[in-house]
């Protein structure tokens, strides 16, 4: 099965949105990761609901919403209606992880939940089976063009038994520091999904570099 291809959004050039969500609209990527950061969860601020919903007007696959913020239950249904099909929100910010999972289901989009690398994949023993997808952060969340955490390796063969105990559907996304050269051992180790932000659109070709990415094995 052929990976599951996610650019970063932030990583493009603000100036020339259209033409950047254009250009992967013509990629054979699968979708587009949107990170929404806060400032407070995340000691950086990227863009809230004007700049999503002008990115919506322009996509032409799924958008794959990553919210690095705080109570982030009080903004699930307008991330929503901004274009979200899927919402993954972070275990780390959430008191009540399970009542917010079924909210983000409510709206109809697809549940994910995001892990800090700290943070163990054994507290998701719970919840796992009600969730769509877990996005293992491979870098500290909040900048872009961070080394990859060799660790995730490891998180990644302890979540894939986790699913597979608990008989859960949920796909596995790595968001960080993924390139060319980590991305067959990733898959490897179980991933399904694999988020590049930089590595696509610093390259000098990123129709090419997202081809490249996506025919890993």
């Amino acid at each position: 099965m052929r990976p599951i291809i996610a650019p970063s959004v932030l990583a493009s050039d603000f100036a020339n949105l259209q033409s950047e969500v254009e250009m992967l609209n013509n990629s054979q990527a699968d979708w587009l990761h949107i990170d929404i950061m806060d400032g407070r969860f995340v000691p950086n601020i990227s863009f809230g609901f004007p700049v999503m919903e002008a990115i919506k007007r322009h996509a032409q696959k799924p958008m794959d919403v990553h919210l690095m913020i705080v109570e982030p239950e009080l903004y699930i249904e307008r991330f929503r209606d901004a274009g979200a099909d899927t919402i993954s929100v972070h275990i780390e910010a959430c008191t009540h992880l399970h009542r917010t999972v079924q909210q983000i289901k409510a709206t109809g989009a697809k549940a994910g939940i995001a892990v800090n690398p700290h943070t163990s994949v054994q507290l998701l023993e719970d919840v796992i089976a009600d969730v769509d997808m877990v996005c293992l952060m491979s870098v500290n969340p909040g900048f872009g063009g961070q080394k990859f955490i060799e660790n995730t390796y490891r998180k990644i063969e302890n979540l894939k038994n986790l699913i597979i105990q608990r008989n859960s559907q949920a796909l596995i996304e790595i968001d960080g520091g993924v390139n060319q050269d980590n991305a067959p051992l990733l898959l490897e180790k179980g991933a399904d999904a694999l988020v590049a932000g930089s590595f696509v659109f610093s390259s000098p070709d990123p129709l090419q570099t997202i081809a490249d990415l996506k025919a890993v094995k």
